[in-house]
């Protein structure tokens, strides 16, 4: 069992992380109707396109400053409950302004919700803002203005998600430059739907210090060598890779490989609820379906908060509990 090993949690869209319980209350309050996609205390998807349908039925509950704080806190308690002492949760402003409030005031309300979070269980957070691939590199630029412009302290990265084959990397190329002249942590979701030449392409254009997933990688392994000599961090999350079908079973997901050739690689949960999973399941499936040990699950979590977006005081307490 892995229930007493502390965690931490590089990878998550906060959304996504929304527990079912707290998606059927905040249906309750909003008058809406989820039945067409939750059933049985689990969400009904098929395929990415009825996945993202759901999601956003999910994530269009959550209206208010105080919704977001609420969604905040209760993602950050359950996975301290679970041992995690640090967490970072993926935001978009874009989301916020869908939900009807201005980016500013999407941002105030998750950072009362990570403060509720650390005043009631210690757990220390962050947000790491995304630009989504798909509205295209205007709207990705703008994310990265918005989060350079530092709008609340405990924004300390930047990302970019959503449909990994739209575009080029180099057509966002401009974003993350912005990004990383505010001295923002930068990370890149590729290779999850996409291959190891996106991988490849965001590691010679963005240069960033994390990838999200990366895991397509393996297909190439020059490539895999070459993260692992620069130091590139993995946020890896079998549970979806899984899910959306990247690899067949939990035997030949390519976690082992990259840990025995050196690359830095990190355990995450990314929609837990989506993929039947959580942060306590990803670190229990590592230890009894890929065959970690203990020793091997805390230098994942040693990894993680190495590579976390935060200042080095902050770094070096968290290491401290490890």
């Amino acid at each position: 069992m892995t229930a007493k090993l502390k965690k931490a949690e590089l990878h998550l869209h906060l959304e996504a992380g929304a527990p079912i319980s707290l998606v059927l209350s905040q249906a309750a309050k909003y008058g809406a109707d989820m039945s067409p996609f939750i059933r049985d205390g689990a969400y009904v998807w098929h395929d990415f396109t009825t996945f993202i349908h759901c999601y956003d039925a999910a994530a269009a509950l959550f209206k208010t400053e105080e919704d977001f704080a609420l969604l905040a806190e209760t993602y950050l308690t359950e996975i301290s409950d679970a041992g995690a002492v640090y967490g970072e949760l993926f935001v978009s402003p874009d989301h916020g302004v869908s939900a009807g409030l201005s980016a500013q005031a999407y941002i105030a309300g998750i950072s009362e919700g990570m403060k509720r979070a650390k005043a009631k269980c210690g757990i220390e957070s962050r947000m790491v803002v995304i630009g989504v691939r798909h509205l295209g590199a205007e709207r990705v630029e703008a994310a990265a203005k918005f989060a350079a412009g530092r709008p609340d302290p405990l924004i300390t990265g930047f990302n970019m998600a959503g449909e990994e084959r739209f575009g080029k990397v180099a057509d966002f190329t401009r974003a993350f430059d912005i990004a990383r002249d505010a001295g923002l942590g930068i990370t890149i979701h590729a290779g999850e739907l996409a291959g190891a030449q996106s991988v490849r392409d965001a590691v010679d254009l963005v240069r960033p210090a994390r990838i999200g997933h990366g895991v397509r990688a393996i297909e190439d392994m020059d490539l895999v060598r070459r993260i692992a000599d620069l130091g590139i961090v993995l946020e890896v999350c079998p549970g979806s890779n899984i899910a959306l079908k990247v690899f067949p079973d939990f035997e030949s997901h390519p976690l082992r490989t990259f840990f025995g050739m050196g690359v830095k690689v990190t355990l995450n949960s990314d929609d837990p609820p989506y993929f039947d999973t959580s942060l306590a399941k990803e670190y229990e499936i590592a230890k009894t379906r890929m065959g970690f040990s203990d020793a091997e699950l805390n230098a994942m979590t040693r990894t993680a908060l190495e590579a976390a977006f935060v200042d080095e005081a902050t770094r070096a307490r968290l290491l401290a509990m490890i």
